[in-house]
């Protein structure tokens, strides 16, 4: 028994687990009440992208709340349903979360895909490398670009690690990400691993934005 499966009823007495959604009391801090979680559409696999959920309504309510309203606590939650979705894997893999440029880092104060890769690691066996991946230049928002000027903000942006450059060759990487929209940040972090030697990439995000 871990330290945090031992103290469970202590934080659960103290803090009485409530859905993270609509505040409704729920069995344990682990998801989602009934109601919410019925409210969440689940996604086929597509273009080799996995996502634990489609970036509906009440998915954007977690992920904002995670991402920008500081609320880590909810990094456990959403691992657990992304490796839901995930399954078993083959082999051995690593866990590399999608970067962040150390300002936008800084204005943040943590990396909310590296949090989900701690999570996912630890649920999955995979190991986690939280620097494989390393973000050169500061990128402006890509929500109102088109495809080819996502393409040319992000080239050059993002980049294998040197010191990593030993561990990536030849491995299984699982590239972890909150929330994929067009993709252009994935296709940039798939292509600098790739061009570091890597074997496989497998992509699992929280939340996939539908751009129909």
């Amino acid at each position: 028994m871990t330290v945090a499966q031992a103290l469970a009823p202590l934080v659960d007495l103290i803090w009485p687990p409530r859905c993270p959604l609509c505040g409704e009391g729920i069995g344990a801090q682990t998801g989602l009440c009934t109601t919410c979680w019925s409210s969440l559409e689940f996604p086929e696999a597509e273009d080799g992208v996995i996502a634990a959920v489609a970036y509906n309504d009440p998915a954007r309510e977690l992920v904002l709340a995670f991402k920008r309203g500081g609320r880590i606590s909810l990094a456990p939650v959403l691992a657990r349903m992304m490796a839901a979705r995930l399954g078993p894997l083959d082999g051995g893999w690593l866990a590399v979360p999608v970067p962040l440029h150390r300002w936008r880092l800084w204005q943040r104060g943590y990396n909310q895909s590296a949090l989900l890769a701690n999570d996912l690691a630890g649920l999955t066996g995979a190991r986690l490398v939280v620097d494989a991946l390393v973000r050169r230049k500061h990128t402006p928002s890509l929500g109102n670009l088109g495809s080819a000027a996502r393409a040319h903000v992000l080239e050059g942006a993002i980049a294998a690690n040197p010191s990593r450059m030993e561990q990536l060759a030849g491995a299984n990487v699982l590239l972890v990400d909150d929330v994929l929209t067009s993709g252009a940040t994935t296709r940039a972090c798939i292509a600098a691993l790739e061009a570091a030697g890597a074997a496989r990439v497998k992509v699992i995000c929280f939340a996939r934005v539908s751009l129909d």
